[in-house]
């Protein structure tokens, strides 16, 4: 009779362990319905393992195709896990619209920057079709994968492609409004317009031309001129000074192409536990072991010394205390690469923070248990 005692107990407490699981479960899910502060280490972590599944979605689609880009070759590239992938995106054709989001966000930002808004048409056609080609040759990674790759995605990635052009049609339409001459084009001549130029790009980036798409813009600009306000004007903006050059706009960008993302240089995987000791460190220079653990809340003393030691063999940390030799406690300071990747992860929480506090206003006072050295722990997390 006590074994079946024994087998119902444990069953109850499996069923106990289950419900607390699911609550987790459930929690996170409020907690993104509710636009939570981004600003916890945790989530810093899978914002940048985010940012690295992209960049690396970027160099493989470039490299292979987007036929060719498996999930095994994006997460063997980006250094990070399987499970994680797919806790972040669903398959691969949401990584890739993902990354076309991300790409149109930092457009979006680069035209805003412009100051186009209030100008004649005219000179907002130009001003944008010289930041957009502007953009294309300094990003030549992500020109590719939004230009020619991505007309070989899913039905979603073609539906962010129309979006995009219809935007464009749009703007071209209301050339019709600029006089006479306007007035007799239709909604299908935007739409040849913005395809033909489109096609134009396509070319041009699909055979490889090293040429300058900035070159484009006049003989672009006479061409979309010409249909709505005459020859005249066609020749005039074939003849103009191309635009004085304009700062980038870096918040929030995939290091791909000529940018050098520092956490490339480390080959480990990132962790919320060493994310949390580089800031601890970053935060506290010549911390000894226990106040770095103490910080990052480590409770093991044993895990805590292997894993400042790997960091130091990483080249990230530096020991600069006397240690055991003279009985001194070890002083721990970051190296200036260590330096580069504790600032990599403090910027990509601040956009990340930035941007949900922007879309959700009020959303940064709502009042949660958790802070930055005390996270939730969620069953089968990398803790």
């Amino acid at each position: 009779m006590a074994a079946p005692a024994r087998n119902g107990a444990g069953a109850a407490a499996r069923l106990r362990v289950g419900e607390r699981g699911l609550l987790v479960e459930r929690r996170g899910r409020w907690a993104r319905r509710l636009a939570l502060p981004r600003d916890t280490p945790r989530v810093q972590v899978e914002e940048i393992q985010r940012s690295r599944l992209l960049a690396a979605a970027a160099a493989v689609i470039d490299e292979v195709g987007y036929e060719q880009a498996s999930v095994a070759r994006i997460t063997d590239r980006a250094r990070v896990s399987r499970r994680t992938f797919y806790e972040l995106f669903g398959n691969r054709e949401e990584c890739l619209v993902a990354l076309l989001d991300e790409v149109s966000g930092r457009v979006q930002g680069e035209l805003a920057a412009a100051g186009l808004g209030g100008l004649a048409w005219r000179e907002r056609v130009r001003g944008g079709l010289w930041v957009i080609l502007s953009f294309l040759d300094g990003e030549p990674v992500l020109a590719r994968i939004c230009v020619v790759h991505a007309l070989h995605g899913g039905p979603e990635a073609l539906e962010r492609r129309e979006r995009l052009l219809a935007s464009l049609v749009g703007v071209l339409d209301e050339g019709r409004l600029e006089g006479a001459r306007g007035g007799e084009c239709t909604l299908v001549t935007a739409e040849g317009l913005v395809g033909g130029a489109f096609g134009v790009v396509y070319a041009r980036l699909r055979s490889g031309d090293r040429r300058p798409l900035k070159g484009l813009l006049d003989e672009l600009m006479g061409m979309i001129a010409l249909q709505y306000l005459g020859a005249s004007a066609a020749r005039r903006e074939q003849r103009r000074a191309a635009p004085a050059p304009r700062p980038a706009v870096h918040a929030g960008r995939v290091p791909v192409g000529s940018e050098k993302d520092p956490l490339d240089e480390v080959d480990m995987r990132l962790t919320y536990r060493t994310a949390r000791v580089l800031q601890c460190i970053a935060e506290q220079p010549g911390a000894s072991n226990r106040g770095v653990a103490e910080s990052a809340g480590v409770t093991d003393p044993g895990q805590i010394s292997k894993l400042l030691g790997r960091l130091e063999r990483l080249g990230l940390t530096v020991n600069t205390g006397g240690g055991h030799l003279s009985g001194e406690p070890n002083a721990w300071e970051l190296t200036p690469l260590g330096g580069q990747v504790a600032r990599r992860l403090s910027a990509l929480t601040i956009d990340r923070t930035e941007a949900s506090r922007a879309a959700s206003p009020g959303a940064h006072n709502t009042t949660t248990t958790e802070g930055p050295c005390c996270p939730s722990r969620t069953p089968g997390g990398d803790n």
